[in-house]
């Protein structure tokens, strides 16, 4: 009988155990948040500091809840970058299954924001409310990750909680491997939006030399 899982049950033990996750350290393995970050314009800068601006007076009015998170902070965001114009498009609440066929699973759930360019997928971005951890949204984004049907590309992935950001790369190989950025937090002086926004058209330049390869 196969047995059905919501994603936000999963947890990094689970995937650990039945998928063989491994967490890579080495910084070497995901230098693509680092190196060569296109620069951003001054109005997209501008457009930024409104976002943060927003982020302050969205705290004063608590809960902060995960529908606020997307519509304050990340829609800007990839508007702001241009991903909701051609050759991108995005997908909400997109429905994805992961199937562990030798064990007769199959663990289900939706991905909050999908970030594609014709059929691959750029971005995969989860968004929590913003008293949760990182943490909280880590194995569910690793679980789309690793249900992505690009199994030849990296693959990356965006967790936003409220005012902190940090970027995921899974590689889909015999034994899956991962590794994330530093965190990024909307709090820390001047803005880090800037690289946020720097790291996700970096990310999306790979992905178009992807889908020409």
């Amino acid at each position: 009988m196969i047995q059905t899982i919501q994603s936000q049950e999963v947890t990094l033990r689970y995937l650990i155990d039945n998928l063989g996750l491994q967490l890579i350290r080495d910084e070497q393995f995901f230098r693509e948040w680092q190196d060569n970050l296109p620069e951003i314009s001054d109005l997209e800068k501008e457009l930024l500091n409104q976002v943060q601006e927003g982020y302050f007076n969205l705290l004063q009015n608590p809960p902060f809840l995960e529908d606020i998170v997307r519509m304050a902070i990340v829609d800007p965001i990839l508007f702001i970058g241009k991903f909701f114009l051609y050759p991108y498009h995005i997908r909400s609440e997109q429905s994805v299954n992961l199937e562990l066929a030798d064990k007769e699973v199959i663990i289900r759930g939706r991905i909050d924001t999908l970030v594609m360019k014709e059929k691959l997928w750029v971005m995969i971005i989860e968004s929590k409310r913003a008293e949760f951890s990182i943490e909280a949204g880590l194995a569910q984004l690793l679980t789309y990750l690793l249900a992505s049907p690009h199994a030849e590309h990296p693959n990356y992935g965006l967790i936003v909680t409220g005012g902190s950001f940090i970027f995921v790369k899974l590689v889909k190989t015999e034994i899956p491997q991962y590794s994330t950025s530093k965190m990024f937090a909307i709090r820390n002086p001047g803005n880090e939006l800037f690289d946020v926004l720097r790291i996700l058209k970096s990310l999306s330049q790979i992905a178009n030399q992807q889908s020409i390869s």
